[in-house]
């Protein structure tokens, strides 16, 4: 038997074995469970994917002149269940006008809050710190957070609408199922200029697949700017350093040439 035989051979009982395993990896079953038995999802998360570059699939592209390859954008394969965000015309155009005046419009460049679900896939981590009546969800970027109220039973109506609106949990089975709504309307879905309005809901639903993975779906509806309601799937992965932890981008000093600089004294001679 040559060389290449056998690591064929091995190669294909390799495959074989991880087949038979991934399922039984995939359980949430083999998450940590909290005190009152629920799935224990405190810890650091990041997602993989390129959804912050665009949601739908896409291809490499430039990015400012100045900036080379730095700045570009890298390839990625979309997170949007079906392939495509399904935009009413004139949003769509929006969009594309989001997309041609993104290096000035895009409330990430401004330092804005990121709003959901963005700020759950935004390339750094999260912290979900879990209590039975509260969960807090830390996000690093712009100082963001929010609270996920999971102690009402008649959900409250948001008192005005902010960039990362209302939250409110329950547990369904091993998921946690958050219905968000509130949004000020101003926050984009990714770099690539996608968009709501105020009208926006989302329903979001966090799954462990293990001790170590999430899965994270949001079905997404604003009547305003969609066709219908769809929805999008990506992974958490936990961060497993050590010392994991979120630190802080405070990056309003890093905008402010953006934000203000029409506003400089230009120098007197």
């Amino acid at each position: 038997m040559t060389k290449t035989h056998t690591f064929r051979i091995t190669a294909g009982v390799a495959a074989i074995v991880l087949a038979i395993a991934a399922p039984a990896l995939a359980q949430s079953g083999d998450a940590p469970r909290t005190w009152d038995d629920r799935p224990d999802l405190n810890g650091v998360w990041q997602t993989m994917s390129s959804a912050n570059w665009n949601l739908e699939d896409h291809p490499s592209g430039p990015g400012h002149p100045d900036l080379g390859a730095i700045g570009a954008i890298p390839p990625g394969q979309g997170v949007v269940v079906g392939g495509a965000i399904p935009y009413q015309d004139e949003a769509r155009q929006r969009r594309d006008e989001n997309f041609a005046n993104r290096m000035s419009a895009d409330p990430e460049a401004k330092c804005f809050m990121p709003g959901v679900p963005r700020a759950t896939y935004l390339p750094y981590p999260m912290q979900i710190i879990q209590g039975d009546r509260k969960i807090l969800m830390i996000y690093g970027f712009a100082d963001a957070n929010r609270t996920i109220h999971m102690d009402k039973d008649d959900p409250e109506a948001p008192p005005l609408d902010s960039w990362m609106g209302r939250s409110h949990g329950r547990w369904e089975d091993d998921t946690l199922v958050v219905d968000a709504e509130g949004f000020l309307g101003e926050a984009w879905f990714d770099r690539a200029g996608n968009f709501a309005s105020n009208q926006l809901r989302v329903q979001e639903r966090y799954t462990p697949m293990g001790p170590n993975v999430i899965r994270y779906e949001a079905t997404v509806e604003d009547p305003t700017v969609f066709t219908r309601p769809w929805d999008i799937s990506l992974l958490l992965y936990r961060r497993l350093e050590e010392n994991a932890r979120v630190l802080e981008f405070k990056c309003i000093e890093y905008s402010e040439d953006l934000l203000y600089g029409h506003l400089r004294r230009e120098p007197t001679r």
